[in-house]
C-alpha cells in the first residue's frame, strides 16, 4: 500500500467522541424541542460521558501517574474538554431547563424552598423510607474507608464534637441504597395543583443532623465515582469463559477509579480528602452546581403526566414490503425484503421467527445475540423451537459490554433446555447480527436468512435507525451458514461468494475497493465514496481514504460519532465531506456505497469502520444485489442525509463542527422527519 506523501493531521478519538456529545446536547438547547425530550438528552449526554470516563478514561489517567509527559499533556487537555462540557450541562439544567418547568407547574423543590407543610411530609417519608436503609459509617482504625461501588451517590460528612468512645473521628460516609428512587414526588396533599418532587440527596441532606445524634454535622457533600468498568478477561489462560466473566461482573463496581463528581460547594478539605482516598489527581475532580448524577433524572420524564412535554408518539408502518396473513417465508423466497427501522416496525422480525419456530417443516434456527435484552421475545422463541425439536444453534456473545450478565443468563438458559450454544472465537467478539432458517422443501433443504446493522432487540429497534435485510439467495445464505459453522467449530472458512467477514477479508476487501476507485479516478473516470457510519477511526481506511479523495473520488462520510479523517483541508482532503446527522432517533445504520461511472455497490454491514470492528470482531458486510433495494437504500439512508438541512453538522477543516446551513426555506429538512411522515402508520390502523 502507497504511503501518503503528506502526513494527515487525524483528529484526537477521544476529543472527537467528546465533541459529538456536544452535538447531542445540542438537542437539549433547542427551544422547538418538547421540554421533556430536552431533558432526555441531558440525561443521554450525561450516560454517554459516564460510559466514556467507565471505558476510554483509564489509559489516560494511567499516562499521567506514570510521569509519559505526552500522555499527561493529552490528559490535561482532554480533562479541560471534559470539564467544559460537564459546565455546558449544568448550566442548562439551572439557567433554562428548571426555569422551563417551573413554568410548566413542575418543580424539584429544594429544602429551602419547602414550607411547613412539605417538610413534615419529607420528614415522614425519610422516616418511614430511608432511613431504615442507611448504615453511616464513622472512619476510624477499625472502621476504614468504606468501598463505594462505581456510579452510587454517597455522602461524606465532617463531624464535630466526640463519639460515644470519646474519640474525635471526624469523617463519615453515608452510603445511599440503589434501591432508593431518585426522584419522589410529593403528594397532591402538599404540592397542591403543582407536580412537584423531592431529590433523595436532598431528603437525605435535610436529615444528616439526625444520622449522627451527639455530633455536630459540619461541612457535607454528595459525592459520586466513576470507575473502570471494561471488563478484562486473559481468554487465552480462562478454560470457563462464562464462569470468569461472571466473576467479573461481580468486580465491576470496584475498578479504577476515574472521575470524582461532589457538589459545587464541597469544602477544599472534604473534596481534597476523596481525591486521596481515590488516588486521582486534580483535574479527576468535577464541582457540579445540582445532582451528582443527572442520569437519574430521566426518572422524571416517566414520572411527569404530560403528554405535551413529549414526542408526538410515533407509531411504525409494518413493514411496507411484507404483507400481513401470508407466510413471510413465502415472499422472502420470491424477493429479497429490505425492513427500514424504526420506521418500519420490528414486527416483521418477530414474525418470521414465529413462523419458523412453529413450521414443522423447519429443521434448524440459527442466531446470534449481542444485545437483545433481558427480557426478549426471540430469546423466548429460540427455547420454544427448542421445545418443538428443531436444532437450534445460539452465538452469544458473552462480552457485549454491559450486557454481559444478560447474555449469560439467557445462555444458561438456552443450554439447560438442550440448545447449540457456542461463545464464538477466543478473542474476537461475535457482533455479526445474523438470524438463518433451514427448511426441507420437497428433496431439498432450503436456507432463509435475516441480516442485520442492528441488534435483535425490540427496544432499540424502536429508537435506533437500522436496517434489516432478508433473503432466500443461495449464495449469501450459504455464506452465512459457512459463518455460523466457523464460529460453532472454529474449522477454516471456505472461500466466501458474496459476503466479507471481519477479521478475515472486511478490511482488505474495503482497502481494496477504495484503491480500485482511486485508480479509476486518477483516469479520469467518474468515482463516488458515500458511507453512513457510527465511527470512523481506523487508520488504515481513513488512509486510504484520504488517498483515494486526492486521486479525484469525490467522498461523502456520514459519520454519527467520532471520526478522525479531518475535512476539506486544501491539498490533503480537499474531495472528503464529513458530516454528521444528530435526530429524534439514534442513527446506527451502517451503508457503504461505491461507484464507478454508472456502477452502482451498496453493501450494508453490522460494522463501523474502527479498528476494533475491523481485527477484533467478527463482523458481516453484505451486497444488495436488487437494483430496486439498492436504490431505496441510496434514497432514503444516503440522499436524504445528504440533503438534511435541520439535524445535520459539518465538519470543518480545522475539526471543529458547525450546523448544516439552512437552503433557505424557513423550515429546514429533517432526513428522519422525512421518514417518519413516509411511514407512520395511518390512525386507527392495526398492527398486523
Amino acid at each position: 500500500m502507497p504511503p501518503l506523501h503528506e502526513a494527515v493531521a487525524f483528529i484526537d478519538r477521544d476529543h472527537s467522541i467528546l465533541a459529538f456529545n456536544e452535538r447531542v446536547l445540542d438537542w437539549a438547547h433547542r427551544t422547538d424541542v418538547p421540554l421533556l425530550e430536552r431533558l432526555r438528552y441531558l440525561c443521554i449526554v450525561s450516560s454517554n460521558l459516564d460510559e466514556f470516563f467507565e471505558v476510554r478514561a483509564a489509559t489516560h489517567l494511567d499516562a499521567l501517574k506514570a510521569g509519559d509527559l505526552k500522555g499527561a499533556q493529552g490528559f490535561e487537555a482532554l480533562a479541560r474538554a471534559a470539564h467544559a462540557l460537564v459546565g455546558r450541562q449544568y448550566a442548562l439544567y439551572n439557567d433554562e431547563l428548571m426555569p422551563a418547568f417551573a413554568r410548566q407547574g413542575i418543580a424539584i423543590v429544594a429544602h429551602g424552598e419547602r414550607n411547613a407543610a412539605q417538610r413534615a411530609w419529607v420528614h415522614s417519608y425519610f422516616e418511614s423510607e430511608v432511613r431504615p436503609l442507611l448504615v453511616p459509617v464513622g472512619l476510624d482504625p477499625a472502621h476504614p474507608f468504606p468501598q463505594v461501588a462505581n456510579k452510587s451517590l454517597n455522602f461524606i460528612v465532617r463531624l464535630g464534637g466526640k463519639d460515644a468512645f470519646g474519640r474525635e473521628n471526624e469523617i463519615a460516609i453515608v452510603k445511599v441504597p440503589r434501591v432508593l428512587p431518585r426522584l419522589i414526588r410529593m403528594p397532591p396533599k402538599v404540592s397542591g395543583k403543582k407536580t412537584l418532587f423531592v431529590s433523595l440527596s436532598s431528603v437525605i441532606r435535610a436529615h444528616l443532623a439526625s444520622l449522627f445524634p451527639g455530633r455536630e454535622v459540619g461541612e457535607f457533600s454528595q459525592f459520586r465515582v466513576t470507575r473502570h468498568s471494561d471488563l478484562a478477561v486473559d481468554e487465552d489462560d480462562v478454560k470457563d469463559l462464562r464462569t470468569a466473566l461472571r466473576l467479573g461482573l461481580q468486580q465491576r463496581h470496584y475498578g479504577q477509579a476515574l472521575r470524582l463528581e461532589v457538589s459545587a460547594g464541597c469544602s477544599e478539605f472534604l473534596a481534597a480528602f476523596l481525591l486521596a482516598q481515590f488516588a486521582l489527581p486534580a483535574p479527576c475532580l468535577y464541582r457540579v452546581h445540582g445532582p451528582v448524577n443527572l442520569v437519574r433524572l430521566a426518572q422524571l420524564i416517566d414520572l411527569v403526566d404530560a403528554p405535551k412535554l413529549l414526542f408526538p408518539a410515533f407509531r411504525p408502518s409494518y413493514p411496507v414490503q411484507l404483507q400481513p396473513g401470508r407466510s413471510i417465508l413465502d415472499q422472502v423466497r420470491k424477493r429479497d425484503i429490505l425492513v427500514h427501522h424504526p420506521f418500519e416496525s420490528f414486527d416483521g422480525v418477530l414474525a418470521f421467527l414465529r413462523e419458523a419456530v412453529q413450521d414443522p417443516k423447519v429443521l434448524a434456527i440459527r442466531q446470534t445475540i449481542y444485545r437483545t435484552g433481558a427480557d426478549s421475545e426471540l430469546m423466548e422463541l429460540l427455547a420454544e423451537a427448542v421445545r418443538l425439536g428443531k436444532e437450534v444453534t445460539a452465538v452469544v456473545e458473552l462480552k457485549a459490554r454491559f450486557d454481559e450478565e444478560a447474555n449469560i443468563n439467557w445462555a444458561e438458559r438456552l443450554e439447560a433446555i438442550g440448545a447449540q450454544v457456542v461463545y464464538g472465537v477466543v478473542g474476537l467478539k461475535t457482533h455479526a447480527k445474523m438470524l438463518l432458517v433451514t427448511r426441507r422443501e420437497g428433496r431439498s433443504l432450503v436456507r432463509y436468512a435475516h441480516l442485520s446493522t442492528g441488534n435483535y432487540n425490540p427496544q432499540t429497534a424502536r429508537l435506533y435507525t437500522d436496517l434489516g435485510f432478508f433473503t432466500a439467495d443461495p449464495h449469501i445464505t450459504a455464506d452465512v451458514d459457512n459463518v455460523f459453522v466457523h464460529l460453532a467449530s472454529h474449522s477454516r472458512l471456505p472461500r466466501m461468494a458474496q459476503v466479507w467477514l471481519a477479521p478475515f477479508h472486511l478490511h482488505r476487501k474495503l482497502i481494496d475497493r477504495i484503491e480500485a476507485l482511486g485508480a479509476a479516478a486518477a483516469q479520469g473516470k467518474k468515482a463516488r465514496i458515500v458511507l453512513k457510519l457510527n465511527a470512523l477511526t481506523d487508520v488504515p481506511l481513513s488512509e486510504a481514504l484520504v488517498r483515494a479523495g486526492k486521486m479525484g473520488v469525490h467522498i461523502d462520510l456520514l459519520v454519527r460519532g467520532a471520526c478522525i479523517l479531518p475535512a476539506r483541508q486544501p491539498g490533503v482532503t480537499d474531495n472528503i465531506r464529513v458530516r454528521s446527522v444528530i435526530g429524534r432517533f439514534l442513527e446506527h445504520s451502517r451503508v457503504f456505497y461505491f461507484r464507478l461511472d454508472h456502477d452502482e455497490q451498496v453493501y450494508l454491514s453490522s460494522a463501523d469502520w474502527m479498528n476494533r470492528n475491523m481485527l477484533r470482531r467478527v463482523e458481516l458486510a453484505w451486497p444488495v444485489n436488487d437494483p430496486a433495494l439498492r436504490q431505496r437504500i441510496i434514497d432514503e439512508c444516503l440522499v436524504a442525509y445528504l440533503h438534511d438541512d435541520c439535524d445535520a453538522w459539518d465538519l470543518m477543516p480545522d475539526g471543529r463542527y458547525k450546523r448544516a446551513p439552512r437552503a433557505g426555506e424557513l423550515k429546514g429538512h429533517g432526513a428522519q422527519a422525512a421518514l417518519m411522515t413516509r411511514y407512520a402508520a395511518p390512525a386507527g390502523q392495526e398492527r398486523a
